[in-house]
């Protein structure tokens, strides 16, 4: 037995499909499918959010600079505010890394719930219903690995080597 993934409630395997306790057989499967749903608002915003983290302190060491060559003062004032301001600048760079970290796992999660959907003895029954886009790829791909070996394997040609070019044939 070949196990393409594993973890917690899921279990791919050469035979079965394990989801939450229950146990699909591979030889009962039929066709594999996936639907995406809505996106979520909730999710959008958190990258916004992100987002203006990271803009907000660089947009107020810009302005910072930008007042203190408007308000023409001294140059020692005028080097105390651009001075402030760079430092404001560069003190987003520690805390840019952990904001980039969690926009980049967010990306990977995905901002949409996925389901993974089978034939089953007949009947189309949802296997797995996930918000995590990263770990849906990881399951599907195995479910997809795992029933390879029980399709009919097709002869395929290759072009150029017998002179003609394979066509499908039709069914009577």
């Amino acid at each position: 037995m070949i196990t393409y993934y594993d973890d917690r409630s899921v279990q791919v395997t050469s035979t079965a499909v394990r989801v939450d306790g229950r146990t699909y057989p591979l030889a009962e499967l039929g066709m594999v499918w996936h639907r995406r749903g809505s996106r979520s608002w909730r999710v959008l915003a958190g990258r916004g959010a992100i987002g203006a983290a990271l803009a907000g302190p660089l947009v107020a060491a810009v302005l910072g600079v930008g007042l203190a060559l408007w308000l023409h003062r001294s140059a020692v004032v005028t080097i105390a505010i651009v001075g402030a301001s760079v430092l404001v600048g560069l003190g987003v760079g520690p805390l840019a890394d952990i904001l980039f970290e969690h926009l980049d796992r967010s990306y990977a999660r995905g901002s949409r719930e996925l389901e993974m959907w089978a034939r089953w003895r007949g009947r189309p029954v949802r296997l797995l219903r996930t918000d995590d886009a990263l770990r849906f790829g990881q399951i599907y791909r195995a479910v997809q690995r795992a029933m390879e070996p029980a399709q009919p394997t097709r002869r395929q040609n290759s072009i150029g080597s017998s002179g003609s070019n394979p066509r499908p044939r039709s069914r009577p």
